[in-house]
């Protein structure tokens, strides 16, 4: 049972590669870096980006940007990347489906996206998506299955419903929440393909092929069939 000002049930969603398709983004942003900095200019951006990731434990674009600036101070093409990655039209990478999804989900509990990333671009992927206008609420940590008892405390409710394209973050979470999360893994992307990924952690509550297979889900699959 929940309590005073807790939810029956609420919605945890990720953003790339679950609601938003983050690879179309990256090989964007390969084919714009390769013109404006040339083959070499994008292998040092990327292997910045690829330490920067290890570093961080999260995808910072911004901030491997800021330290190419550094290697590279008077290249004239910087203020272009950056202004691409901030203008990017990432209304135009959302699967098909995923609005009518946080939308469906909202008409059964608060809606949350739960994200990975940096303090800006993370946000403004959100914002320039569309997605913060489609839920009731926006968390983005350095990483978010060490940040459960956060969660808890600003959307408290009987059990939750996580939805991630990592299999890894699912795992963890189960780990702490047990049977009071459902975990719903959607196929899309890199990370949801790897086959080392795929081999390691066990296989979610419920997998879908597309994000939008979840319009058509009944909540008692969510929440009940799914345990």
């Amino acid at each position: 049972m929940s309590g005073p000002g807790h939810a029956r049930v609420a919605f945890l969603v990720d953003v790339d590669n679950t609601l938003l398709d983050n690879d179309r983004v990256t090989a964007d942003l390969r084919h714009y870096l390769e013109r404006e900095v040339g083959a070499e200019g994008l292998a040092r951006y990327w292997a910045i980006f690829e330490a920067l990731r290890i570093e961080l434990g999260y995808a910072d674009y911004l901030g491997a940007l800021q330290r190419y600036r550094l290697e590279f101070p008077r290249d004239p093409h910087l203020l272009c990347v950056s202004s691409f990655l901030l203008d990017y039209p990432f209304a135009d990478r959302l699967y098909p489906g995923a609005l009518d999804v946080l939308e469906r989900f909202r008409g059964w509990g608060p809606t949350v996206i739960l994200s990975d990333g940096d303090v800006v671009f993370q946000p403004r992927k959100v914002e320039r998506s569309g997605i913060g206008d489609a839920v009731d609420g926006v968390l983005i940590y350095v990483h978010k299955e060490r940040e459960l008892d956060d969660v808890e405390r600003r959307y408290p409710a009987a059990h939750y419903v996580l939805v991630d394209d990592k299999l890894r973050v699912l795992d963890a979470v189960k780990r702490v929440w047990g049977q009071r999360v459902s975990t719903v893994f959607p196929r899309q992307g890199h990370y949801a393909r790897d086959p080392e990924a795929l081999a390691t952690y066990p296989a979610p509550d419920l997998a879908v092929e597309r994000i939008g297979e979840l319009v058509d889900c009944d909540l008692s699959l969510l929440v009940e069939d799914a345990r």
